[in-house]
């Protein structure tokens, strides 16, 4: 008996070896070390603050994934397969453990060094490679984890520091996170879990990663999300944002089917395309094909439903909004019906909302404000013959379409009027929050100002809201308090000419010295909905009458709009009484540049405001560092 077992074992190492110099090859043939990792040398040149004995763990064996010393990592392949020969002591003492495993199970725990929340192994390196090799969950190991100095700059040690307070507060080191903020998000809902369970009743922690996260585990990797790359733990927080915390309020089959709708929108988020974005309009007229099909089918109007955050007499946003759907009446009113719905509630109000509108027949609901984007996810997951459009800057999503404009072109421009008539140098922006369209725009404005005022500074101050109008006036009055002449994005009243106009809500104004209320209207940018939206509506029937055989059905690509001057979406307005000529000449003669694609706001060198060279001289910033542009020039302070 002992001797078949052995038998086996050294047949699992001949199988485990093969795997080992499949692995190895596959990193050589990219110039890459086949060999595992080691912490002595990835440390090498890194500031450690401190080491901290943590005890006997229960790890996860995914999260091991290298030696602590480099000679020991010679003997194994990245995925931690043996490379050494049969007839070897590296295979006697593999063998052996193999065989223990198979009669009675490994137990001996290990020891690791934890350092950015992966383990490097001391003493066990057989240990993990046979419990990998039969695909083991976890082992008992020491840990001492290496603390590294907190670095500012640096994101994979701030995301390892939120960790660090997680970890200490729940003991927890079965999840990770790729992106900021995420662990304060879950250990707040975490907290607020009301707990029956007896057993868990003292460590809601504990009942957390049992029952709720390892479950999720389990049926996310049986749906195929092991071959998605990123963390299961980022995969987790995607389906706790669109639905909170899993198997809370839900059966196992409701949160199987979800991770399965939800499935094919992480593999999106794990591999963005931004050569997928339509910066320009389609192409979409008629030809004989379509011309000739329209005798073939009997026409459908397309019913089209519009949602606004507010009303249309109280908004700016909404009306502007609401000129797109009437234009789009009146040019495609032979091809579609529409209607809208007004002040649509935020958060999960919304989605109820959406969800009885999904039920009426649309064949496609444009929702327009970024807040809806979660809720417009949601239903579009669980309506999938209706095209849903969500007015927000690009993400990967699959079953919702973005549309939004390249604002930092007009940004740009009014960047320019705020340089060249800014009195003492001190300009204010008032922003919503810091998301990368945010940061686009407000890079623009700045580099506007910049390039007709070497010394104009740009202030930002933050609502953190879309239409509080106290939290705008809290952010003006704190421009207004650090001596700002002008203030761009300062709230107007809806009743202005410029509103009733264009929909426009806030402007780039100079600030009275006495009263500290706006006193001039110099510029703002303006969106064009109607443009937008015909052309939007136009591709989707022209797409209808290609797919003759399934006019509203489920074939239809779902398109991410990005579009900017140069399609007419957007453009400025200015006051031709209160800036200079001169500058009028400039801006329009900038328009023309931009939209003629002669010239690129983000044109190098540009450094941010760290003294960190971001686009290279001569160069122009691509689409893809656009929009996902996170830092700010070097003329911009943040309040």
């Amino acid at each position: 008996m002992k001797n078949n077992i052995i038998n086996e074992a050294k047949e699992h190492y001949s199988s485990a070896r093969r795997m080992a110099l499949k692995e190895y090859n596959r990193y050589a043939s990219k110039g890459e070390s086949g060999y595992l990792p080691s912490l002595e040398g990835i440390i090498k040149n890194t500031d450690i603050v401190s080491e901290v004995n943590i005890g006997l763990v229960e790890i996860p064996l995914k999260k091991i994934v290298g030696t602590y010393s480099h000679l020991r990592s010679l003997s194994f392949a990245r995925n931690f397969m043996p490379l050494l020969n049969e007839n070897t002591e590296m295979q006697t003492k593999w063998v052996n453990l193999c065989a223990a495993h198979l009669e009675e199970g490994i137990r001996d725990p290990i020891k690791v060094y934890e350092y950015l929340n992966w383990f490097y192994v001391v003493e066990g390196n057989k240990r993990v490679s046979v419990l990998k090799y039969f695909d083991a969950y976890s082992i008992h190991a020491n840990v001492t984890r290496i603390i590294p100095k907190y670095d500012e700059n640096n994101h994979d040690i701030k995301i390892y520091y939120e960790f660090l307070n997680f970890n200490k507060v729940t003991g927890l080191n079965t999840l990770y996170f790729s992106k900021k903020n995420r662990f304060n998000r879950l250990l707040n809902a975490i907290d607020k879990l009301e707990i029956d369970s007896i057993e868990f009743k003292e460590n809601r922690y504990k009942y957390f990663e049992r029952n709720i996260y390892l479950p999720f585990r389990e049926i996310y990797l049986s749906l195929g999300g092991g071959n998605i790359p990123i963390t299961t733990g980022d995969a987790f927080f995607e389906y706790f944002k669109l639905y909170g915390l899993p198997f809370v309020n839900e059966t196992r089959e409701e949160v199987t089917q979800r991770i399965r709708l939800l499935i094919p929108e992480l593999k999106s988020l794990s591999n963005v395309d931004y050569a997928n974005i339509q910066t320009s309009p389609l192409d979409v007229r008629e030809n004989l094909i379509q011309t000739l099909s329209t005798f073939v089918i009997p026409k459908k109007k397309l019913k089209v439903l519009f949602a606004y955050a507010r009303t249309i007499e109280s908004s700016g946003w909404t009306y502007a909004h609401e000129l797109g759907r009437r234009h789009v009446e009146e040019v495609l009113k032979d091809q579609i019906i529409t209607e809208y719905v007004e002040n649509v509630p935020f958060g999960d109000s919304a989605y109820n909302v959406f969800k009885d509108l999904s039920e009426i027949g649309y064949d496609v609901i444009f929702t327009t404000s970024p807040i809806y984007h979660k809720e417009t996810l949601k239903c579009a997951l669980e309506y999938p013959n209706i095209k849903f459009f969500n007015c927000s800057e690009y993400t990967p999503y699959t079953h919702v379409g973005n549309y939004f404009g390249r604002t930092y072109e007009p940004r740009f421009l009014t960047g320019i009027i705020a340089g060249a008539l800014t009195k003492n140098n001190r300009i204010g922006y008032v922003a919503t929050s810091p998301t990368h369209e945010v940061i686009s725009s407000i890079n623009a404005f700045s580099l506007g100002a910049k390039l007709v005022n070497p010394y104009a500074k740009v202030l930002v101050s933050w609502t953190n809201e879309w239409h509080s109008t106290n939290k705008y006036e809290d952010a003006d009055k704190k421009l207004i308090e650090n001596g700002v002449d002008i203030i761009s994005n300062m709230t107007i009243d809806v009743n202005h000419p410029v509103t009733k106009m264009y929909g426009v809500y806030s402007m780039l104004t100079s600030i009275d010295e006495e009263t500290k209320m706006p006193d001039k209207y110099y510029a703002a940018p303006i969106w064009r909905w109607g443009v937008f939206y015909e052309k939007i509506l136009r591709s989707i029937l022209n797409e209808q009458v290609k797919n003759i055989t399934d006019i509203f059905g489920t074939t239809s690509r779902v398109y991410n709009f990005w579009w900017g001057i140069d399609a007419g979406v957007l453009d400025i307005y200015y006051s031709k009484n209160t800036v200079p000529q001169e500058t009028q000449k400039l801006i329009e003669f900038m328009k023309r540049m931009i939209a003629d694609g002669l010239y690129n706001p983000f044109t190098g060198p540009i450094y941010d405001n760290n003294g960190v060279l971001r686009i290279d001289s001569g160069e122009n910033a691509t689409y893809e560092q656009i929009l996902s542009m996170k830092w700010y020039v070097d003329n911009v302070m943040i309040l």
